[in-house]
């Protein structure tokens, strides 16, 4: 796992060619405020080839936080992120390895029958049971977690992951309520406890994409002090120290700026649900010491070719990718903001980006004027 000592020998290693606050506090020690994700792209040979070589050149650039998931282009992204670290000029332990368990993973391909494949390997083989599967192909239950987990392991060639995600635990609310759906989250979090106890992983937090970020009423809306107070109550259950959730990963670019822009959550001293004062996301988590991990912060390169003006004229970089990446790690609260690349010339300008200056509180504020 990524340690301190090792983390900031990396900083020192790569910190000069960078701007100010590049390099920010996370766990034992600091992370690149830009990632490499790794969730776009075809599930071939070719695309694992070049995801393996971006994420190596973001590697030995001055990236050192890689995301993925088990489902990630059917398994193939976990394995290109495991070959990348090993051959890559750098130290396991100064790299921040995040993925996520939630989905159920193919094995390589899309299976010609979805259905037929989640029904003989994972609900005839026990791994998940039918009432804890929504839309056919989601679970955060505690048992499938768990092999999630030791899947992921595997095919990362790792002892343990730095970071451990439950992917879009709103999928949930489409069969059980949102009462239900904390409940399901405190047991999937004494799961992910017990795994870190055993050193499995690092730390744990929810990845999400429209449960932080939508208004309160919304369908899919959670609120994120209670999460925290959920993995608060299974930490204590296990007879663990202290908590180890973390993190929390959503969705934030210049056109989707919700999680800065609406104040949709309990403040995180206040008692969740009560008509006190409302704040935003990105607020929330800072006050409750909660790192944020943005995803799509380019808009999946929607947002790599232009820029509106307005927004464009106020940040620093020499091509709209490198704005667009700017504005999202700008963001008061934000540790790290992640950005798909699978072939090396984007990795090189994702990792410019770094060169900037990002926009400081009361400038990016004036964005929103």
């Amino acid at each position: 796992m990524a340690t301190r000592e090792a983390t900031w020998r990396y900083r020192e290693r790569f910190g000069d060619a960078f701007g100010r606050t590049f390099f920010r506090r996370f766990g034992p020690g600091v992370v690149s405020s830009v990632g490499i994700g790794t969730y776009l792209g075809e599930p071939t040979d070719a695309v694992d080839e070049r995801y393996r070589a971006a994420i190596r050149l973001a590697l030995e650039s001055g990236v050192n936080v890689v995301d993925t998931a088990v489902n990630y282009r059917c398994g193939r992204s976990e394995r290109a992120v495991g070959d990348a670290l090993a051959a890559a000029d750098v130290d396991r332990d100064a790299v921040l390895v995040a993925t996520k368990g939630g989905f159920v993973p193919f094995d390589g391909t899309r299976p010609e029958d979805p259905a037929a494949y989640v029904r003989k390997e994972f609900l005839d083989a026990g791994v998940v049971d039918r009432e804890d599967l929504a839309r056919g192909s989601h679970a955060i239950a505690p048992g499938f977690l768990d092999a999630m987990l030791d899947r992921s392991l595997s095919a990362l060639r790792l002892d343990a992951v730095d970071c451990y995600y439950v992917h879009n635990p709103e999928t949930q609310l489409a069969i059980r309520s949102r009462a239900e759906v904390y409940d399901a989250l405190e047991a999937a979090f004494e799961l992910l406890e017990r795994r870190r106890l055993a050193g499995d992983l690092g730390r744990y937090g929810v990845a999400t994409w429209e449960a932080f970020r939508v208004p309160e009423g919304h369908e899919s809306y959670l609120s994120l002090p209670a999460v925290i107070e959920r993995a608060e109550r299974a930490a204590e259950t296990v007879g663990a120290d202290d908590c180890g959730f973390e993190a929390v990963q959503l969705p934030f670019n210049v056109a989707m700026a919700d999680a800065f822009t609406r104040a949709n959550q309990p403040r995180p001293d206040g008692p969740a649900g009560e008509a006190d004062e409302r704040v935003s996301t990105l607020e929330c988590a800072h006050e409750a010491g909660v790192g944020v991990f943005t995803s799509a912060s380019i808009g999946q390169g929607e947002l790599s070719t232009s820029l509106p003006d307005y927004v464009a004229d106020r940040l620093a970089g020499d091509t709209p990718a490198q704005r667009a990446l700017n504005f999202a790690r700008s963001a008061p609260g934000v540790t790290c903001s992640l950005v798909g690349a699978s072939g090396r010339d984007h990795v090189r300008e994702n990792v410019a980006a770094g060169t900037f200056d990002p926009l400081g509180a009361n400038a990016f504020d004036a964005v929103f004027e």
